[in-house]
């Protein structure tokens, strides 16, 4: 039985060198490319079942003694349009962005519309009914307050009685 050779756009294979390969990441390269390879293949350019699939914005995630500050890039969104949830540690926003109805040819049209989705696991318990979203300047901004079992706690270090130093 023969087996049908595939091209694989963008896809060169790693030639071997005898010896020691000067990047130990070759190989590895070599493996990812097949294995995109093969999954291009395998499921190709078809759509998924249920719909086209959703795209993740831009964010930025910064980590306090006490909370959790994420900022989500949606330029253009109204607050109405975007749904925040979390759920233990993970957090999850999506909406959509509506194209427009525009009159006459559109020669360009690179902004993103459809369904977004950002999602996360953050990497502590959040008091889930101490989460705030606000909408600014196309920025969403969330603060996501840390439960309290999982706040850093400072534990005084306090001074033996006696003075050998093994407490």
């Amino acid at each position: 039985m023969t087996v049908p050779a595939r091209r694989i756009r963008g896809y060169v294979p790693l030639e071997r060198t005898r010896g020691w390969v000067r990047s130990p990441l070759l190989e590895f390269d070599d493996l990812v490319g097949r294995m995109e390879g093969l999954l291009e293949s395998t499921v190709g350019g078809a759509a998924p079942l249920n719909g086209p699939t959703a795209w993740a914005p831009l964010a930025d995630v910064t980590e306090t003694d006490d909370a959790f500050k994420i900022e989500v890039e949606l330029p253009g969104v109204k607050p109405e349009d975007v749904d925040v949830e979390v759920n233990g540690q993970e957090l999850l926003v999506t909406g959509e962005i509506k194209e427009k109805e525009r009159e006459g040819i559109v020669r360009a049209n690179t902004r993103r519309t459809g369904h977004f989705e950002y999602r996360m696991l953050l990497t502590g318990e959040v008091d889930t009914e101490n989460v705030e979203a606000t909408m600014s300047d196309g920025v969403l901004s969330i603060t996501a307050h840390k439960a309290e079992a999982t706040k850093p706690r400072h534990i005084e270090v306090k001074a033996s009685n006696d003075g050998d130093g093994n407490g």
